[in-house]
C-alpha cells in the first residue's frame, strides 16, 4: 500500500496541492495536518501514519521538508519505517527512495541541506531582529494593560487584588506595574 503524508506549517495554508500530488502518486490513504515541522513531537497525523504503515508499504511525501526539518528527526523516521519493512519515497525530489542504496545516499544529502537551510533562516531572523532593535524599530509587543489606570486605582486606595479582579488581569501584573513600596 502507498501511504501519503501531507503537512503545512500554519492554519492559513492549504494542503490541497500536496494531497493532489500524493493522490496522483498513487496514495491509497493520506494523513494530513497543519503543524510546524521543526519537531516531530505533537504531530499527531505523522504518528498515526507511521503507526498505520505495514511491511511492504511505501510511505510517501511530496518533499523532505514536509516530513522533517532536522537530519536527526528524518533518520529516526526512516529507521522506524525500515524496522517495519517500509520504504520512503519523496515524489518531488527524484532519487529519494530508501529501497535503493542510491536513494538512501540522496536522502542523507538532502536532509543535511534542509537542516542547513533551516539554521541559516534562523540566523537571518535573529540578525534582522537585532538590527531592528538597534535601530529602535523593534520594541517588542505593545503594552495591553493601561499602566496609568492601574496606578490611579492604587493611589485611590484600591488593593492590588481588587484592581486585578476589576481589570480582568493577574495580580502579579498589577504588582509589576506598581512602584516599589518605600
Amino acid at each position: 500500500m502507498i501511504v501519503g503524508y501531507a503537512r503545512v506549517s500554519s492554519a492559513g495554508q492549504s494542503l490541497d496541492v500536496q494531497e493532489a500530488v500524493l493522490a496522483e502518486a498513487g496514495c491509497e490513504k493520506t494523513f494530513s495536518e497543519k503543524q510546524s515541522g521543526t519537531s516531530t513531537k505533537s504531530r499527531q497525523a505523522l504518528t498515526a501514519a507511521l503507526d498505520f504503515v505495514r511491511e511492504g508499504d511505501t510511505f510517501t511525501v511530496t518533499r523532505l521538508d514536509r516530513l522533517a526539518r532536522s537530519v536527526l528527526d528524518l533518520h529516526q523516521i526512516v529507521e522506524r519505517l525500515s524496522a517495519k519493512g517500509c520504504g520512503l519515497r519523496v515524489v518531488q525530489q527524484a532519487g529519494v527512495d530508501t529501497t535503493s542504496s542510491t536513494g538512501k545516499l540522496t536522502l542523507a544529502v538532502l536532509a543535511a541541506v534542509a537542516e542547513f537551510e533551516t539554521e541559516i533562516r534562523k540566523e537571518r531572523q535573529r540578525d534582522g531582529i537585532a538590527r531592528a532593535k538597534e535601530a529602535g524599530v523593534y520594541k517588542g509587543r505593545r503594552a495591553t494593560i493601561p499602566v496609568d489606570r492601574v496606578r490611579e486605582m492604587h493611589a485611590g486606595g484600591m488593593r492590588p487584588v481588587d484592581i486585578a479582579r476589576e481589570m480582568g488581569i493577574g495580580r502579579a501584573s498589577v504588582y509589576r506595574l506598581l512602584p516599589p513600596p518605600s
